[in-house]
């Protein structure tokens, strides 16, 4: 190739690369809009706001009609309730995943931002050269070599520059890309966290009614007579359910496997056992009347004045016998502990244990709560032997 044909080459060149980075810089900043996902569970969440409220009225419609009794009612309520606080606390993570998730692609966009900032800057840089040069710098260049070495260092120069000037732009490009993505994102993100506050407000509200219909509902009871005599004979329907349900424990019950063998014989454990909660004393063994619902009834076990998710311990070793919703006494834990004792947890909000569980003594069986509980939050406790109700406050530490 003659030395003209290779000045003109580069002053072509450089041409095109001046036109080439105007283009490239254009096209850049040029960035796509990035649209506002839709909300495409807005349907569905209404729709399971909706059942709610139906069988909440569905409830205590029956209720009034005398179709379910109070007892089931405020099962139904509970369970509800129960189903309401666990949407209330998946709602309450995802709208944390989701405000973290904002964050983060905010983040990301801010460091593509300044990524492509100064990208920006060194392509401002490279324009003011090539401008300040003009379009024949480049020839002028390549004409004033003094000879075929310097010439041929001198298009090597060049040539360098085009490839950096090449990188700049396709950098800035990449840039450009990242950051429309990581706004896409934060977008995305926004939007999840505005549907996750949503459903959180929704799941609270209804939960809130839940509690309330309960409350409207125990008020009721106070309030008319033939419904208090009602409860009360629900309420010794379910002991006699409970009781039942003890004896064929006891009655199917097979030997507990050697790794299950408790360590101290129950029956050594008396007036040295651990509270099964952290909380007061507040309703002892035997013949009591009821203030709030005036009802006389025979009280099998003890209350203890427990905190809503205050942690419950296995007051000895033992075995998950039963672990389910029992009519009368809400979510309910009994444990064997050998020899034929038992010991009876009730009215719990978790269980956090399963039927054949091995047990040691203080290990956590769920949290006091207030299913199937006529006053409140309150955790229900027997111990029995056979099918004989003992006094844990003989049993237990005082």
């Amino acid at each position: 190739m003659s030395a003209r044909r290779r000045h003109w080459s580069a002053a072509t060149a450089a041409g095109l690369l001046v036109a080439a980075f105007a283009a490239s810089a254009r096209l850049a900043l040029a960035l796509p809009a990035a649209e506002t996902p839709g909300d495409e569970h807005k349907g569905k969440d209404l729709s399971d706001l909706q059942h709610a409220i139906d069988a909440r009225r569905e409830r205590l419609q029956s209720f009034e009609r005398r179709e379910h009794g109070l007892l089931e009612t405020l099962e139904g309520i509970d369970r509800a309730a129960s189903d309401l606080s666990q949407k209330v606390s998946g709602a309450e993570e995802r709208a944390r995943e989701a405000r973290q998730a904002l964050e983060l692609a905010e983040q990301v966009a801010r460091a593509a931002a300044d990524r492509q900032a100064i990208t920006r800057r060194a392509m401002t840089a490279r324009v003011v050269a090539l401008y300040k040069a003009g379009a024949v710098g480049p020839v002028r260049a390549i004409f004033t070599a003094s000879g075929p070495r310097e010439l041929l260092a001198r298009v090597y120069a060049l040539q360098s520059l085009l490839e950096r000037d090449a990188a700049l732009v396709a950098r800035y490009r990449r840039e450009g890309e990242r950051l429309a993505r990581a706004r896409e994102a934060a977008l995305a993100a926004a939007a999840e966290r505005d549907r996750a506050a949503v459903r959180l407000a929704a799941g609270s509200r209804e939960l809130g009614l839940e509690l309330a219909s309960k409350q409207d509902l125990l008020r009721q009871v106070r309030t008319d007579r033939d419904r208090e005599q009602a409860a009360i004979q629900e309420l010794q329907a379910a002991a006699q359910a409970l009781e039942s349900t003890l004896d064929g424990l006891r009655a199917g019950g097979t030997a507990p496997l050697p790794s299950r063998v408790p360590s101290v014989p129950f029956a050594s454990l008396r007036g040295r056992l651990p509270a099964p909660v952290a909380a007061p004393l507040v309703q002892r063994f035997g013949r009591v009347v009821d203030a709030e619902f005036r009802t006389e009834t025979f009280h099998k076990g003890v209350d203890f004045a427990a905190q809503l998710g205050q942690p419950v311990h296995a007051v000895a070793d033992g075995e998950v016998r039963y672990a389910g919703w029992f009519r009368g006494y809400g979510k309910l834990v009994i444990v064997d502990h050998g020899e034929q004792y038992f010991t009876v947890a009730g009215h719990l909000d978790e269980i956090r244990v399963q039927v054949g569980d091995a047990l040691r003594a203080g290990d956590v069986i769920g949290t006091a709560g207030e299913t199937g509980s006529l006053g409140g939050a309150l955790l229900y406790f027997e111990i029995r032997r056979g099918s004989e109700a003992l006094d844990p406050g003989e049993w237990l530490t005082p």
